[in-house]
């Protein structure tokens, strides 16, 4: 695995920040706007994955980067869970679900790889 040199190295970073861009574009629109309940809690989400990672590198050891991409890898799974929210309340379609969830699953398994070069296993 290549040697990071700052945070925008890193692929899921890069991954998080477009799935920040997307979630906020939909998060814009129609009746997302108005369940602000919602709204704010997956932007929020989606937000901590990205600067989780970013987090934990600059604080330049395995350990608490390994902390800090466990708390991202929780924070995917927590914008999983309200993309099902806003799907079953008709905030977005299946194919916009469907997408966001895979590039969800997508940084998760990256985070995952990035603990486990970092455990050394």
């Amino acid at each position: 695995m290549a040697k990071f040199e700052k945070c925008e190295d890193i692929l899921s970073w890069q991954k998080a920040r477009e799935l920040v861009g997307e979630v906020y574009r939909i998060t814009a629109d129609g009746k997302f706007t108005k369940d602000f309940g919602l709204r704010d809690q997956i932007r929020r989400a989606s937000v901590s994955i990205m600067l989780n990672i970013a987090e934990g590198f600059a604080r330049r050891t395995n350990k608490e980067f390994g902390q800090f991409l466990f708390v991202a890898h929780g924070s995917t799974a927590e914008v999983q869970s309200a993309l099902y929210i806003a799907l079953d309340q008709k905030y977005i379609t299946k194919e916009s679900f469907d997408k966001l969830y895979s590039d969800c699953t997508e940084i998760s398994r990256m985070i995952s790889g990035l603990i486990k070069y970092l455990r050394g296993t």
